[in-house]
């Protein structure tokens, strides 16, 4: 009788679905988009139950147990399987697991690598010890860099045996720190510098015991992803085993399957690319093509050589291939989905009239929030949907924003006030047992700043995203701006202060004004500063781009300067950006000194109406 039961009610189930999917197809999505999460939903009450948390890692031991010659990551036509990443991982356990190496269950290890097997490796090795780990942004450079390793709290780094020069300049300031570093290398010239590949060569494969290891809960800290948020220098976003298994589960929601091959260009230390992207491949127990820097020109020959049928992208890299010449192979190719955010409206009708019926699922979440929105149904130009999920477990709301005072809008009362469908407001989230706020390593005062207390009633807790949406009728989420003292460029956030900061560490700055300004056909805002200089200090452009470029990623970079003798103040003390911003660089209505980062002459030189129009025209890239 049971398993006639349970036949008749699978087959009602399904005969439910194909009745939405004929009738109502956004009902349907719904249900289909439910159904995919439920999984999820009864794992986390099997924790309650048990007490035990089944990992992200727990997931990769059982498939390179189940499926060991499956490959795990594909990595220039080179395959790795499960079971050689697992055995590798192994061996880097069991290097950092002698006394010698200084490393115990609880510490943490930071790690600057590029796009390679060994970072997964090196992951897994260290998780596999109970250390979480700090994934260092390989653009970062010198006090950044120190700022980073100090904020996370690491005694140990591991550098790639491709990027041991960015650190030769702090070397010395990390030593004094009591900071050991490792390079994944079998020889290195810098003294005092550990060599990492040579070790795991001769190291056993076989698992380090787990004694003396706490079992992880889901609170427990499992990496520290670096944001720039909204002010200053790079802040460590606690990431917990909560939250690594609710961005595993992320493709499973979209529809991906086992038996996908997903394509990973974007870089490891971001959380879509390791969160969403390796630890999602284990949870399907799929192959992940990682690539180790993003190439417009060989994407599509990738795809069609590795048989590529799902990727990760960000708006920028959508862009980079709308703008690639017309080829006749371009539709020739088995991807049917891309999964990322950040992507505009009119990028993706264009994507998808020239590339072929590619369902492009936006998602919306920031790597230290509490909420997420997916864009399951491909609905165009919308980061999510909102379904009664949210309302239960993930609870949001968008409230109306002051952005004179850069705040949201109290009533007489002191409470916040939604507002109306259709309208932009800020979103912020409930802050509850269920759906905590991990806030960052080793800053309260930061964390406690992201935060907005007695909302609608005394008591109540809310995330402040920093993010100005709105929701439609029909319940779709639509991304406006963000709000504070950052922007978006490269795929990358760019917090204006610590640009300013690095600005004024040169004897001829005397303040730094930094913000983003828009281009016509480019995503996000690029970096723009105004910059009073010292008395008797005239402007050097060379000096200045050898600075910026020592000091700053690229994505961070200010690539137009105006010089001003005064710069404007808000009541607050801000300085003011609104009518910079809205000027831009355009040099028919600037008539400041006005400058252009200019690569080839390694210089900041004046702009010219000829280079202003060279940008727009793009005969000047970005």
């Amino acid at each position: 009788m049971l398993p006639e039961a349970a036949a008749l009610l699978v087959g009602a189930l399904g005969l439910l679905l194909l009745l939405l999917k004929l009738r109502l197809p956004c009902l349907y999505e719904d249900a289909l988009f439910l159904l995919r999460l439920g999984g999820f939903g009864f794992r986390l009450l099997r924790v309650c139950f048990t007490g035990r948390v089944v990992t992200v890692l727990d997931r990769f031991h059982q498939l390179a147990e189940e499926s060991p010659d499956k490959t795990f990551l594909l990595y220039d036509g080179r395959p790795y399987t499960y079971r050689e990443v697992d055995r590798r991982s192994n061996r880097i356990s069991q290097v950092f697991a002698q006394p010698r190496a200084g490393v115990r269950a609880g510490d943490i290890v930071a790690m600057l690598m590029s796009n390679e097997p060994d970072f997964v490796c090196v992951w897994f090795g260290l998780s596999k010890l109970g250390c979480p780990l700090a994934f260092l942004n390989t653009n970062l450079r010198a006090r950044s860099l120190l700022h980073c390793l100090d904020n996370s709290g690491a005694k140990t780094l591991i550098v790639g045996a491709d990027l041991i020069n960015i650190v030769e300049d702090i070397l010395t300031t990390i030593k004094e720190n009591n900071i050991s570093v490792w390079v994944m290398g079998k020889s290195c010239t810098y003294q005092g510098v550990n060599t990492l590949a040579d070790k795991v060569e001769e190291a056993p494969d076989s698992p380090v015991p787990a004694l003396g290891r706490s079992p992880p809960c889901l609170k427990s800290p499992f990496l520290y992803i670096f944001t720039s948020g909204t002010t200053g220098l790079p802040k460590a976003a606690v990431i917990t085993h909560l939250q690594s298994l609710r961005a595993s589960v992320g493709f499973v929601t979209f529809g991906v399957t086992k038996d996908d091959v997903i394509y990973t260009a974007l870089p490891l230390y971001h959380g879509a690319a390791s969160l969403l992207g390796i630890c999602g491949c284990i949870e399907l127990g799929a192959t992940c093509v990682l690539k180790k820097k993003f190439s417009a020109t060989q994407f599509w020959n990738d795809c069609q050589k590795y048989n590529v049928t799902v990727f990760q992208y960000i708006g920028e890299l959508c862009r980079y291939l709308c703008n690639q010449p017309k080829s006749e192979g371009e539709k020739k190719h088995q991807v049917h989905m891309a999964v990322g955010n950040g992507i505009k409206t009119e990028i993706w009708t264009e994507f998808i009239k020239r590339f072929g019926n590619i369902k492009i699922c936006e998602f919306y979440g920031a790597t230290e929030g509490n909420i997420f929105f997916m864009n399951y149904t491909g609905k165009v130009g919308a980061v999510g949907r909102s379904i009664f999920l949210h309302k239960i477990f993930l609870s949001y709301k968008l409230v109306k924003y002051d952005a004179q005072n850069e705040k949201p809008m109290r009533n007489e009362q002191g409470r916040c006030e939604v507002v109306d469908k259709g309208e932009t407001g800020l979103l912020i989230s409930s802050v509850t047992k269920w759906n905590p706020f991990s806030g960052y390593a080793g800053n309260k005062k930061i964390s406690e700043e992201k935060l907005l207390r007695d909302v609608f009633k005394k008591g109540d807790v809310y995330f402040n995203s920093g993010d100005l949406m709105s929701e439609s009728q029909d319940g779709y989420i639509y991304f406006h701006d963000r709000i504070g003292d950052t922007f978006r460029w490269k795929g990358e956030n760019v917090a204006t202060t610590e640009v300013a900061d690095i600005m004024e560490m040169l004897d001829m700055v005397e303040e730094a004004n930094v913000y983003g300004v828009a281009i016509t056909g480019y995503e996000g805002r690029i970096g723009m500063a105004a910059i009073k200089l010292k008395p008797d200090q005239e402007f050097d452009g060379k000096e200045m781009y050898n600075h910026v470029l020592k000091h700053l990623p690229s994505s961070a970079y200010p690539r137009f300067l105006r010089i001003q003798k005064t710069m404007e103040i808000t009541g607050t003390f801000k300085r003011k950006k609104i009518n910079l911003i809205e000027e831009a660089f355009n040099p028919n209505i600037i008539t400041e000194p006005l400058y252009f980062l200019d690569t080839s002459e390694k210089s900041y030189i004046s702009m010219t109406e000829q280079i202003y129009n060279s940008i727009l025209s793009f005969k000047i890239k970005l």
